[in-house]
């Protein structure tokens, strides 16, 4: 897969790049990872690429030369499923929007800042806007990094085992069930039997039971959704 992130602060991008299983990802050349600066396609003499707004509002916003010469540049060379634009007011990230996403090929990820965009590159360049939640960052890249980070991790070869990824919450509208290690008695709190027992049937009925449970107890809007998905 290939992904390619449209950001005027692209430090901010290095670390959650350069370690765990991102950074297996682009080890493996399972991602094709490309960071672009906005300010290299920015034709002012100090690389501004922002100004502004019409109207007198607060707070300055990205302008959009720098933004679709960059776009229309990478367009000539690359096959975009989906150019994303990370705002607070896009569809909210979802696991099942991960596993759609993690099926593209080439992805393009634009990284708001400041007061976010110039409208007009939402109307003609953006295919799909998309949140991580119901709050404001001081700009898209952690976000994008986040977005990053729920679709790579489906990627067949990135994880070691690549079954994890199917047992992990929001798959199947459940919360993942608890999970323990060793010891097995720990000052008198103890693993529950169920788990040493062997009975891979038994074993897994009560890790179905038990994420309902949790779910229904932790999570009930999303508890009614899956009831309503078994229904």
């Amino acid at each position: 897969m290939r992904v390619d992130i449209l950001t005027c602060l692209p430090k901010l991008l290095e670390s959650p790049f350069a370690h765990s299983i991102l950074k297996r990802a682009i080890d493996r050349n399972l991602l094709n990872l490309h960071i672009h600066d906005l300010r290299d396609y920015s034709l002012d003499k100090h690389k501004k690429v922002d100004d502004y707004a019409y109207g007198g509002a607060a707070g300055m916003v990205l302008a959009i030369p720098p933004i679709a010469s960059c776009i229309n540049q990478l367009k000539e060379k690359v096959a975009y499923q989906e150019i994303i634009y990370m705002a607070p007011d896009g569809e909210l990230l979802t696991q099942q929007l991960a596993n759609q996403l993690s099926m593209q090929e080439n992805l393009l990820i634009l990284c708001g800042h400041y007061k976010g965009v110039d409208e007009r590159v939402r109307q003609h360049f953006v295919t799909r806007a998309i949140s991580i939640g119901d709050y404001v960052l001081s700009g898209g890249e952690l976000a994008a990094a986040v977005l990053v980070d729920a679709i790579v991790r489906l990627l067949p070869g990135v994880l070691s085992d690549e079954t994890s990824a199917l047992t992990d919450s929001f798959q199947d509208n459940l919360v993942a069930p608890p999970v323990y290690t060793r010891p097995y008695n720990f000052q008198g709190m103890c693993v529950p039997d169920i788990l040493l027992s062997g009975n891979e049937k038994a074993i897994r009925e009560w890790e179905y039971q038990t994420a309902i449970e949790r779910t229904k107890q932790l999570r009930p809007e999303l508890y009614n959704k899956f009831n309503t998905d078994v229904e």
